[in-house]
């Protein structure tokens, strides 16, 4: 089994007032702050790496960017799940630098600085609506849902070209807390996102 893929949930919350502008405007509309700061989760279902099992696996993310998205001059870090094999920890490091190419290779041209990768406690649970990331001592949140008219359907922004996922359920975060790298961030009550998705790329010697 060549190549790469990933089938699971996405959960993000970053320090914009309100739901996140990128997600309609690709980039082209500034963060409500001006600049971005933002923690992600990476629940994997499904997915593989050159026939590595990456099923069961979660990731946690920290990124920074300075202004407009779509200019670059992003900062992020990687949280690999501790339970990773040698072989699936490379691998997830691949797809979330952009070496490997497909869904997530905009992050080789976007990205200017990886602040690093490493080996984590990551879990990633549902407890009805809400979703909750912890890794270690580095990311605690919670998101929900927005709550609409029918409070038993999700107020999902369809058919984007957001690159995580044409569709995203509007949430808030119940609590984002991030204490990595030096940075320190509280982003209770702001902007959150949840995703479904379906990321692949192409087989390591096509990606080198």
């Amino acid at each position: 089994m060549s190549g790469w893929a990933i089938r699971g949930e996405l959960i993000l919350n970053c320090n914009c007032t309100v739901f996140c502008p990128c997600v309609v405007s690709l980039g082209k509309h500034p963060p409500t702050e001006g600049y971005c700061q933002a923690w992600a989760g990476v629940r994997i279902d499904e997915g593989h790496y050159e026939g590595e099992d990456l099923s069961g696996l979660n990731v946690g993310l920290v990124l920074e960017i300075p202004g407009l998205m779509a200019r670059g001059n992003w900062k992020a870090a990687a949280y690999i799940d501790e339970r990773a094999s040698e072989a699936a920890y490379d691998g997830l490091i691949k797809i979330f630098s952009g070496q490997a190419k497909g869904t997530t290779g905009l992050f080789r041209v976007l990205v200017s600085e990886f602040l690093g990768a490493e080996r984590a406690p990551v879990s990633y649970t549902n407890e009805g609506k809400k979703r909750r990331l912890i890794v270690g001592k580095a990311i605690k949140g919670e998101v929900e849902p927005v709550r609409g008219a029918n409070p038993d359907e999700d107020i999902v922004v369809k058919n984007t070209e957001y690159w995580m996922g044409s569709d995203i359920t509007v949430a808030t975060a119940t609590q984002g807390r991030v204490r990595a790298y030096g940075r320190v961030w509280d982003f209770d009550g702001r902007s959150a996102e949840i995703c479904q998705i379906d990321w692949s790329g192409p087989a390591a010697e096509a990606a080198a």
